[in-house]
């Protein structure tokens, strides 16, 4: 796509954005989109198997650095409501925005559910035939459900909705042996999962299907998949031990222009790679006229341009937890695309009728599991939600067991971006601390850690999330500290972020050692050492309790942020 057509198509995203409470109110003003072009492409990501629909507070604090300073997604609250000219008070600004949560989530009830997802697909379809639907990745995994089924929950409820393409992250936590057998048997034939990026370590053949090539009303589409570069990394080596991933920009273009030459005439990268990543990529390939990106949890209202040369590429990504829908419609003529609309679609459960089929199925998929699911472990005062860059308040109290159980100075839980909201009042169920927890590798630990390992460990998670240069970011949250506090430049240079550590008000001896609780270890012998569970560590704190007074975040000084617009003002 040419820079003019793209400048036009911007244009049109910026005055299409939300279509909610501006034009009109209720379900026909908000899903019926007006339809435009002959290809249409229908997107969610990070659903991080959520059935049912939950409550999902957005951050408060999501800082850039560098060139992704006081830019999208790296505004939150009142500043990423002016830069999108979206007002205050509204279904929109509650949907994108951390504001008034409490009580907005009163008023506009829950988002996502597979089955209020389907209505709005179905929906859809109707008025876009050949629509492809496209999921990029956390899907698999995030409920208990979808971890004591080992997925297939996910997988079966995935084919009811429709899903033509999907790529992966947490899927690969199931174990290579896992995947394998879902996509080559509950997939082959139904669903595309593609992963150009994904190789053998011995000879570096391809693992999966590298892009899908459908035909959509006559025009041949392309979606090439890009799997979470940093699984090994981020994850347990040894659930993967031979596949290699990365970012792998030269395969990328390889692999673009292979779907050129077979005649594609539009070309997206479905990817995980998390927003920042895609940014940096769209401007070093070409031939992109999309990417539909997951992974960061970024719901973006509009898309973002980025130039190279004369083309231009979209970069989107549709947030999680089943909370919206992306609809990327295209004009493409024979010299590939030459006009754009885009909508992200909250998806509010109180504005779309479950669908029947799909519920039924959610229903049955559940069945087995519904007691244990139900069980009340205590009574929430406050709001606890855990997204954003520092602790939120469901980490305090992940932080808070471990410390209580295990009789540690000091917890360290990860900076997960996955787990649902709860509004003060309402009751802690084995399903909301399973929403926190469920990974393949729940195992707590006790360990003895000196001060300066400590801070080691904390100058280490804290480069991975603000190096200025994308590319050795993984996307996640900064690992949450219980019990210990301190300041945090994120500006400053590697090894120099992290400074003023205190235990108790005394700042922390670098040769000392303190008794440091975790879980979540990615190492083999960790995972051999049969650490207890940690939804079993929490459960038991929870009941204990009954009562769970309003918990203040454990967030780090912070400074050399003046003007930044990550945290709420």
């Amino acid at each position: 796509m040419t820079r003019r057509e793209f400048i036009r198509v911007l244009a049109a995203a910026t005055v299409a954005g939300f279509v909610l409470d501006r034009r009109a109110a209720g379900a026909d003003a908000l899903y019926d989109p007006p339809k435009f072009g002959n290809v249409s492409l229908l997107h969610f990501t990070d659903c991080h198997a959520q059935l049912r629909p939950v409550y999902f507070r957005e951050p408060s604090v999501n800082l850039g650095v560098g060139a992704a300073a006081n830019r999208p997604p790296h505004l939150v609250g009142e500043r990423l409501l002016r830069y999108f000219g979206i007002a205050p008070g509204t279904r929109e600004a509650h949907a994108l925005t951390h504001l008034d949560f409490a009580k907005a989530a009163a008023v506009y009830g829950r988002v996502g559910g597979f089955a209020h997802l389907a209505t709005l697909v179905k929906r859809l379809r109707a008025g876009r035939p050949g629509a492809l639907l496209l999921d990029a990745g956390d899907t698999w995994q995030g409920s208990a459900t979808a971890l004591w089924t080992r997925g297939q929950d996910m997988v079966d409820a995935a084919g009811a909705l429709g899903v033509d393409v999907m790529t992966g992250h947490w899927e690969f936590t199931h174990g290579a042996a896992r995947v394998r057998e879902i996509v080559e048997g509950d997939l082959k034939g139904r669903l595309d999962f593609v992963a150009h990026n994904v190789k053998t370590l011995d000879f570096g053949d391809p693992v999966f299907a590298p892009y899908a090539l459908r035909e959509v009303n006559g025009v041949a589409v392309a979606v090439i998949g890009q799997a979470f570069p940093y699984t090994p990394i981020a994850n347990p080596r040894y659930l993967v031990p031979d596949w290699t991933f990365g970012i792998q920009e030269e395969h990328l273009q390889k692999t673009i222009d292979d779907a050129r030459r077979r005649g594609a005439r539009a070309v997206v990268l479905l990817s995980h790679n998390g927003t920042d990543v895609d940014l940096k990529l769209a401007g070093r390939v070409r031939g992109l006229d999309a990417i539909l990106g997951g992974h960061t949890h970024d719901g973006l209202p509009r898309p973002i341009v980025v130039k190279r040369g004369g083309s231009s590429t979209l970069v989107t990504n549709a947030g999680s937890s089943g909370k919206f829908l992306a609809v990327l419609d295209l004009d493409v003529r024979r010299g590939g695309v030459a006009g754009v609309r885009y909508r992200l679609l909250p998806v509010f459960a109180d504005l779309l009728a479950a669908d029947a089929e799909m519920d039924a199925l959610i229903t049955r998929l559940r069945a087995p599991w519904e007691a244990r699911l139900a069980e009340p472990l205590a009574v929430t005062e406050g709001l606890l939600y855990r997204r954003g860059n520092f602790n939120g308040p469901w980490d305090e109290v992940l932080l808070d067991a471990l410390m209580t159980v295990k009789g540690a100075q000091i917890a360290l839980s990860p900076g997960f971006r996955w787990g649902g909201t709860l509004l003060p009042g309402q009751t802690i169920t084995m399903e909301d601390v399973m929403s926190q927890t469920a990974l393949t590798y729940p195992q707590t630990t006790l360990t003895d850690m000196t001060g300066e390992a400590l801070k080691t460990l904390l100058e280490d998670v804290c480069d991975n999330l603000f190096n200025p240069d994308p590319y050795y970011q993984q996307g996640g949250d900064m690992v949450r500290v219980g019990g210990l506090t301190y300041a945090c430049d994120p500006s400053a240079r590697a090894g120099r972020r992290i400074s003023d550590l205190r235990l108790g008000g005394t700042p922390l001896d670098a040769g000392r050692t303190y008794r440091v609780a975790g879980w979540a270890p990615v190492s083999q012998e960790a995972r051999a050492a049969g650490g207890e569970p940690i939804w079993d560590v929490v459960a038991r704190y929870l009941r204990d309790r009954k009562q769970l007074p309003p918990l203040r975040p454990n967030v780090p000084a912070l400074r050399g942020i003046t003007g930044n617009g990550g945290p709420a003002s």
